[in-house]
């Protein structure tokens, strides 16, 4: 009896040992398999505003960072090296983070920094301002604005739109600002089609004009007043008996 009990153990011990090495062998094979493999996403450089570019500011070198992004999530249009943007002129606020498209910058060639704001078949023009005409010193660089033209006849005041949605180029001498408080100017410069520049000039020459701010972001027209029609006289002849009198009417 003592002896088959042996046997049993022998067996039961090999059966141990078989089990053991099976799952010690599974363990390697799943520890040597290789990795799952990942999809690769083509990726692509694209520039990035490293901090705020104000409008008007050349581009530098600190201005900018190069990230990757999928391909697929690229923007058409967008800058992909710094020489695409280094020494170009920026047309708007350009938000720290934002990915900087081509579109959105001029080419600083000859002459001052303004000259490169201005969009092609677009003039400026510079409009002397007060504290009243130029809105308390709020009007900014970038700022849109509507221009009213006011008149005097016959003792009777009349104030009507004549241009609206205008783009302010530069402040005094200014084509770009930092500062965010009210500075009260003396000169604004707005951005304006040829006939646009000969409605300011022949509005100048008959009397005062004001600037109104707009929202940024407001878009709609402004109905503009309409002009009023100069009044015409007419003579008119009165008989009364033998008597005849000449008299002016207004029509």
């Amino acid at each position: 009896m003592f002896k088959g009990r042996t046997i049993l153990l022998i067996i039961i011990s090999g059966l141990l040992a078989v089990s053991a090495a099976w799952v010690a062998n599974s363990w390697l094979q799943k520890q040597n398999r290789p990795a799952q493999q990942v999809e690769v996403v083509e990726t692509n450089q694209v520039m990035t505003a490293a901090l705020t570019i104000p409008y008007g500011q050349k581009v530098e070198p600190q201005h900018l960072k190069a990230v990757e992004v999928p391909v697929s999530f690229m923007p058409k249009g967008s800058a992909q090296t710094p020489e695409e943007l280094i020494g170009k002129i920026a047309q708007a606020e350009i938000l720290e983070g934002e990915i900087l498209m081509n579109a959105r910058f001029a080419e600083h060639l000859e002459g001052s920094t303004l000259a490169s704001l201005i969009t092609p078949t677009m003039r400026a023009i510079t409009v002397r301002v007060n504290d009243v005409v130029g809105v308390a010193g709020f009007l900014l660089p970038g700022n849109r604005v509507d221009i009213l033209a006011s008149r005097i006849q016959k003792k009777r005041a009349y104030t009507r739109t004549l241009l609206t949605d205008l783009k302010i180029l530069a402040v005094d001498q200014k084509a770009t600002t930092n500062e965010k408080d009210p500075v009260i100017v003396r000169a604004v410069t707005l951005e304006v089609s040829p006939q646009q520049a000969e409605i300011i000039v022949k509005a100048r020459g008959e009397g005062p004009i004001q600037l109104s701010l707009r929202n940024p972001q407001d878009n709609i027209e402004v109905a503009k007043a309409p002009k009023r029609r100069a009044r015409t006289s007419s003579t008119v002849t009165i008989i009364r008996g033998t008597s005849v009198q000449n008299s002016k009417v207004s029509l």
